[in-house]
């Protein structure tokens, strides 16, 4: 193990045990045994739970247990546990944690790493705290209350006596666990670093090249896959002919692997391997496969035909999934009715770096590393894929070159797995582009249908909206045809305007290709949608946008769903913690439209601003847009402004590296991302054909206005993709009158 990049040289040894639960330990060679030690051998180390150690040389070692992949993760959640315990941030190592349960959820997915486990990492620094305070306190028979942990130090605060965090750690250990009411959690003034630009922890090892990703993983001896798949979803193989293949230098079997069967998951999909002793000759053999495939029922899959029945099933009444108030009588008492279909097509992850593991199968036992957001799903689909037990799959996590939800979903990782086994040696599967490309896990194809039936001043009385998108659940459920409440609670029943008759509906979609997260998932589509209607609604009644969208959002109050009847998800918390708060809503659309200067900027042809603003993953949302088209019809997106409110900020500059990227990853989608189907087949596979915004579609400045809050923490990696794409989208229609109604918008003449 030694050989392989990444390999920890310290290990927690001890019984297995939940957050918040402490114990003695040692941090030994990783092939050295426990043994019989005692509480001063010098090779002992104090771990306050499985987030945290102190070594007796006085260095603090912090489990980073989720997955780095460009936020900042592994700096952000450590920062917490170190202000909280006092430590030094210089004398701070950090460690990446395998897949292990005892770390509780480690899917790095759904903008939740610092929401859900914020409280755990300060509790555990303050826990430490306490428990070197105690221990100072017992070695100099003083008062607990005279004693404070800083700076990697406990000072004695009358004789200003002090004692190392190393020094302590014997005594440290002997304490007994505080009972959770016995914490003292510092003040924000107190904090060294939250809300501080402290560095981030890769930083160096991505600046000169030696970070390791998936892709840069090797073992002694070990072998390279490349997987010729079906080409169209559940296609199975008819013939293959392997006698070129076979002669290509380098290769050394080809294997063919089981299909999988729906509902897919998070298995391989099948195919023929070709295995090499390196990847170009591993491509190079899968190049001169002569294989022949018996399409299915997803063959006759066709992106345009398949764009219509969705539009045809939303304009007809669906299963009702939010309803206030009367809308038929409302829809009869309107002035006026508008009404608008909008679609958005799939879309692809195009992560930087495509998917990559590497793994070895030896006497029943798998040892992984994986470019993995979720190294626990890892465990399990390798497990139930090879017939072993989930504990005897090791998942070592490397660092990702993008994941945007596609990498936590392990399938390449089972591949590699089940090759291992199957040729006796560890084989790294590193999919090309074209595999990322052709098959993903996609974002979900979408249509909707709005109407609105407005008073005499345009302000809608009554509001219906239908969605039909294949829910994700079909890849979990191959019965799924109709969205998840997760789905759904993302931009559809929870739209926030104070509207007296509202009904939302959803319509049922058969998948035909894997349907899966994306950054933002639904609500990508949903704000697209609403908001792009808003701004319809505003220009029908001749309204500058940003008043008209605070006209519909009401006075400020919490959105009570519970009395309405209507179920929300809110992203898994509990809706008294994490309530809609239409005056933060409200907050942060003030505040955008005070910095960029809304309303201010003299008319010039064919340049304009569009607004939108949006609440997800609990935190709340606006952007504004300021772009050009010129005479060509090319856009040039000069500016983007975003106010945010997530609530307490623990890292203010990785949180606005977030949404500059959103804001980059939402041009993306706006202008140009789109994937079809032709006769089952993907038909994009490169950046050629499947391109992701650069440098001169990106904007060309992105201001991020953090708002001051108090609040509990919330998710900061996709809230800011949704209200660009709708921005970006109206303002495009402000400098040329023309509405984007189906992305993205290179499908459109502006010219």
């Amino acid at each position: 193990m030694t050989d392989v990049i990444l390999v920890s040289r310290r290990v927690f040894l001890g019984s297995v045990f939940s957050a918040g639960a402490f114990v003695l330990c040692a941090r030994l060679h990783p092939f050295q045994t426990l043994g019989a030690l005692a509480a001063d051998d010098p090779r002992v180390a104090w771990s306050p739970g499985v987030y945290l150690g102190i070594e007796p040389s006085g260095t603090v070692v912090i489990i980073a247990h989720r997955s780095e992949m460009g936020t900042g993760i592994r700096t952000a959640l450590p920062m917490v546990a170190a202000d909280e315990l006092g430590a030094d941030w210089s004398r701070v190592k950090i460690e990446q944690a395998i897949g292990d349960p005892k770390y509780g959820d480690q899917n790095t997915d759904g903008s939740k790493s610092i929401r859900d486990f914020y409280e755990a990492l300060r509790d555990v620094g303050a826990t430490g705290r306490l428990m070197l305070e105690h221990a100072a306190a017992a070695t100099w028979q003083v008062a607990g209350s005279e004693c404070r942990a800083d700076h990697h130090r406990v000072l004695h605060l009358p004789s200003g006596r002090s004692l190392g965090f190393g020094e302590l750690v014997a005594a440290a250990a002997r304490q007994p666990v505080p009972a959770p009411g016995e914490l003292r959690f510092k003040k924000p003034s107190e904090y060294r670093y939250v809300g501080t630009g402290v560095p981030i922890v890769d930083l160096a090892a991505i600046c000169t090249g030696t970070a390791v990703f998936g892709y840069d993983t090797r073992l002694p001896g070990m072998l390279y896959a490349a997987i010729e798949r079906s080409p169209v979803l559940g296609g199975a193989l008819k013939s293959c002919d392997d006698r070129e293949t076979r002669k290509v230098k380098g290769v050394k079997k080809v294997v063919v692997m089981e299909p999988a069967k729906p509902p897919y998951a998070f298995q391989a999909l099948g195919g023929v391997a070709v295995v090499a002793d390196s990847t170009w000759a591993a491509r190079q053999g899968r190049s001169k496969l002569k294989v022949q495939w018996e399409l299915g029922a997803n063959g006759a899959y066709e992106s345009e035909s398949y764009r219509k029945s969705l539009l045809e099933t939303a304009r007809k009444p669906q299963k009702v999934v939010r309803n206030i108030g009367d809308v038929d009588a409302g829809f009869a008492r309107a002035v006026a009715i508008h009404e608008a279909e909008y679609y958005a097509p799939h879309l692809a992850h195009a992560a930087m770096e495509p998917p990559a593991a590497l793994a070895s199968y030896k006497n029943g036992k798998v040892e992984a590393w994986v470019a993995t957001q979720n190294p626990q799903a890892v465990q399990d689909a390798v497990a139930k894929a090879l017939g072993i037990a989930t504990k005897d799959v090791t998942c070592h996590v490397t660092l990702l070159g993008g994941g945007f939800g596609r990498k936590s979903k392990p399938d390449y990782a089972v591949e590699a797995a089940v090759l291992s086994k199957k040729v006796g040696k560890p084989v790294k599967v590193a999919w090309s582009r074209e595999d990322d490309i052709q098959f993903d896990y996609y974002h979900s194809v979408a249509a909707m249908y709005l109407k609105a039936g407005t008073d005499g001043s345009g302000r809608p009385i009554a509001w219906l909206q239908r969605s039909v998108f294949p829910p994700i659940g079909s890849t979990f459920d191959a019965s799924a045809r109709y969205g998840g409440d997760n789905e759904l609670g993302q931009g559809w029943v929870d739209v926030p305007f104070a509207i007296p008759n509202m009904r939302a509906e959803n319509g049922p979609a058969q998948n035909h290709v894997r349907i899966g997260w994306l950054r933002s998932v639904a609500n990508v589509y949903h704000a697209f949608a609403v908001q792009s209607f808003v701004d319809e609604l505003a220009a029908e009644a001749s309204r500058d946008r940003i008043e008209y969208f605070l006209d519909l959002l009401g006075p400020a109050r919490i959105i009570d769903f519970e009395a309405e009847g209507t179920k929300f998800v809110n992203s898994g918390k509990p809706l008294d913690q994490y309530p809609l708060d239409t005056g933060r809503l409200r907050r942060v659309v003030e505040v955008v439209a005070e910095r960029s200067g809304w309303g201010k900027a003299a008319p010039a042809k064919g340049r304009a601003l569009g607004f939108a603003a949006h609440r997800s993953f609990l935190t709340y949302v606006a952007a504004v847009a300021d772009l050009e088209v010129d005479n060509a019809g090319k856009i040039r997106i000069h500016r983007v402004d975003v106010a945010v409110d997530a609530g307490l900020v623990v890292h203010p500059e990785r949180v606005r590296a977030q949404f500059e990227g959103a804001a980059v990853f939402a041009a993306s989608i706006a202008l140009m991302g789109e994937i079809t189907a032709a006769g089952g087949q993907i038909q994009q596979s490169n950046f050629h054909d499947y391109p992701v915004a650069r440098m001169g579609d990106a904007p060309l400045e992105t201001r991020v206005h953090l708002v001051p809050s108090s609040e509990r923490p919330t998710g900061v990696g996709e809230p800011g993709v949704p209200p660009v794409v709708a921005a970006i989208c109206n303002a495009v229609f402000a400098a040329t009158g023309k509405r984007i109604r189906h992305l993205p918008i290179s499908k459109n003449k502006l010219a």
